[in-house]
């Protein structure tokens, strides 16, 4: 009798090849190996808890199906408003790291150094240079996904930047607010950049030239106190929520219930305090028609 060694009937069988559904389907599609597709490859919509292909997302500058305009980076605001997405990038001033040696569980620096990794920006707000509409003007974005878009010391010295920009290229200067309020990790420096700000939009304005805000969501806190609200003209993203206090805040020291639109642009439109909600797509054009319109009979240079 043959030894077990050689007896080939005796070895285990070569595993079978594992096949995918889709193979099995289609003879001669690959399935793809575990780890191949990205892990990120679907969005849920916020609105509907529809699940959609990111790709198509992206196409839709980040509006889903339903309508719902999800918050974007700067890069990709910038992006979506200069004419064929070109635009020269105007770096943020570098400030201070952690003027206060604020103390938390986590240090004011370490979360710095996270959400620039993250966002791939200095702070909260981003410049660009170029033309929307064929009609140049500076452009600073805010960027939620930086700490929540906060007001601090490098925002504050990025928005001056810009401010200075438009007045020597003479050039409109527009924002893209997106904000939870002041940081607290800077305390009263970071307060002090309502004033300052204040004082770079005023001196747009006394240069002649006009200043649009385009508030998305959220735009809240200290920022809604000050230059959000200093527009020559207000623009809002649909649905955005817009406010200083809170929802629940104001429901508790005044004891009513508020309504379901309350904060929202739709909502404050009709009461005056925006001039115009404008979807995504549409505000490249909305945007150049304004500011055409405003420089209109003013000698422009753009270098």
């Amino acid at each position: 009798m043959p030894d077990s060694k050689d007896d080939k009937s005796a070895r285990p069988a070569p595993p079978r090849e594992r096949r995918g559904w889709l193979s099995r389907l289609r003879p001669g599609v690959r399935g793809e190996k575990k780890g191949d597709t990205p892990e990120n490859l679907w969005v849920k919509c916020p609105d509907t808890g529809e699940m959609i292909y990111r790709a198509e997302l992206e196409t839709a500058l980040w509006v889903t199906p339903a309508g719902h305009h999800m918050r974007v980076g700067a890069a990709a605001r910038l992006r979506f408003t200069f004419d064929e997405g070109q635009f020269e990038k105007i770096a943020s001033p570098v400030v201070k790291d952690d003027p206060l040696s604020f103390p938390d569980e986590k240090p004011y620096a370490e979360r710095l150094k996270a959400a620039r990794r993250a966002t791939g920006e200095q702070d909260s707000m981003a410049i660009g240079f170029g033309r929307i509409a064929g009609q140049p003007a500076v452009v600073i974005v805010q960027d939620f996904a930086f700490m929540g878009g906060s007001l601090g010391m490098g925002a504050g010295e990025t928005f001056i930047k810009a401010a200075e920009a438009a007045v020597a290229r003479q050039a409109p200067l527009v924002i893209f607010t997106a904000s939870g309020g002041a940081r607290m990790q800077e305390g009263t420096l970071s307060l002090m950049q309502m004033a300052r700000t204040t004082l770079a939009v005023n001196a747009v304005k006394a240069a002649g030239l006009p200043y649009v805000v385009v508030l998305t969501d959220p735009t809240t806190g200290g920022v809604l106190a000050s230059y959000a609200m200093l527009g020559d003209i207000h623009l809002a993203e649909p649905k955005a929520t817009i406010g200083f206090s809170g929802r629940r805040v104001i429901e508790q020291t005044i004891r009513e219930t508020l309504p379901a639109a309350f904060q929202k642009s739709e909502f404050l439109v009709e009461r005056g305090m925006i001039d115009r909600v404008v979807t995504r797509k549409e505000i490249p054009t909305v945007l150049g028609s304004i500011l055409q319109t405003l420089m209109m009979g003013r000698g422009r240079r753009a270098a």
